[in-house]
């Protein structure tokens, strides 16, 4: 069961199959197996193959199976099926973990399932707080549902679980992020489109989505990119303040990576027309670099604040006409600031990182993380991760 679930992590996980490494011996389990389990519900909900009346049944009965070792279903594509056909391996290993842990997880399910049959057949999202929900629905409860695991194993403080909403908005903002990124690629998915732009706010630019695709419609496409990585940030300002909870350094190293390659994705995003053509993503030698020099929370605080420079240059300088302009300093701002407190704080100012990467152990661990993440690159390439546990990997 262990053999398969980490084999099918590396298979369906972009950079989470690496950012498990960094999690203590204890948790490595849990977390790997609540991923499958997210990525095996998100492959129902995707599949568009399964009719409504089939799927949301099954969405909202998912967490009833997580205790049957004889469930699994034939549906999804590539890897997915194999996940689905092997389920019952999965099973085996989440009846090892911790009544807590398990807890955590059916619940987690069942809120999240429920949440996505919700929005099965909705032809399109049409608030900005219908966004909201989604995003929370299928990352926000994630983010949560991962602090309550980090505190049950005894390595974090309960006070992670009482800021829920910092954890919900550090979820939200990855998803977001996905969603952004993805606009091409979703919207010419067969057999058809699913896509969670609000209209609330495309439709300030143009009549239908697709417009977009026009490289006709190419500036009105611009600002309504900027003002969906605009609507982003806000989730980035107030997740941001999840860091300062942390306190163990593995946990710690798993939290900080994906958040630094989200918001490296944002400033990647803004104001960029290839969004509409292409696939915007980073390079894997900048992701191989930042899973070397991100090793705590100085590093992180530091790279974190040269991003949010970057962006700010691009609103003051080649966006400084952008309708939304303002609002996006407003929180690039608030990031900066925060930041730079944090730098400045007295926890900081007592440590250094050079300790932390004086140590063997710990350089040995960095670079196995990057190895994996390269042989994963290359040899088995990126297998698309579908809207929702994509905020962990």
């Amino acid at each position: 069961g262990l053999a398969f679930c980490y084999g099918m992590l590396q298979r369906v996980s972009r950079s989470f199959s690496v950012v498990i490494q960094q999690l203590p011996d204890e948790l490595r389990h849990p977390i790997c197996v609540f991923y499958l389990i997210l990525r095996a519900l998100h492959t129902v909900e995707d599949d568009m193959n399964l009719p409504n009346e089939v799927k949301i049944p099954l969405l909202r009965t998912f967490h009833e199976h997580l205790f049957d070792r004889s469930w699994k279903l034939k549906c999804g594509y590539g890897p997915y099926v194999d996940l689905m056909e092997n389920y019952p391996l999965v099973t085996d290993v989440f009846l090892t973990l911790s009544p807590g842990a398990q807890e955590v997880i059916r619940d987690s399910t069942r809120r999240m399932g429920n949440g996505m049959a919700d929005f099965i057949g909705k032809d399109e999202v049409h608030s900005v707080a219908e966004y909201d929900l989604y995003c929370h629905y299928v990352a926000g409860l994630l983010g949560s549902a991962v602090a309550k695991i980090f505190v049950d194993s005894g390595l974090e403080k309960e006070n992670l679980v009482a800021e829920v909403d910092l954890a919900n908005n550090m979820g939200q903002f990855l998803q977001k992020t996905n969603v952004i990124r993805d606009y091409l690629e979703d919207i010419n998915e067969e057999p058809a489109p699913r896509m969670f732009w609000p209209r609330e706010i495309w439709g300030k630019y143009a009549q239908e989505l697709a417009h977009f695709k026009d490289p006709a419609n190419e500036k009105a496409a611009v600002q309504c990119l900027n003002h969906m990585v605009t609507d982003a940030l806000r989730h980035c300002e107030i997740g941001l303040n999840v860091i300062a909870l942390l306190q163990n350094i593995g946990i710690l190293r798993s939290c900080l990576i994906p958040e630094v390659m989200g918001l490296r994705t944002l400033t990647l995003c803004y104001n960029n027309p290839q969004v509409f053509r292409g696939v915007v993503k980073m390079r894997r030698g900048e992701t191989a670099k930042l899973f070397m020099t991100i090793y705590d929370k100085r590093s992180f605080y530091q790279t974190y604040l040269r991003l949010a420079n970057e962006l700010e240059a691009k609103c003051k300088g080649e966006a400084s006409g952008d309708p939304m302009v303002a609002t996006t300093l407003k929180h690039v701002h608030g990031i900066q600031k925060s930041c730079k407190a944090a730098l400045s704080s007295k926890e900081l100012l007592a440590k250094s990182g050079s300790a932390l990467t004086d140590d063997p152990a710990t350089r040995l661990l960095l670079l196995v993380g990057v190895v994996a993440y390269f042989a994963y690159a290359f040899n088995l390439g990126d297998v698309r991760g579908e809207h929702g546990v994509r905020a962990l990997g």
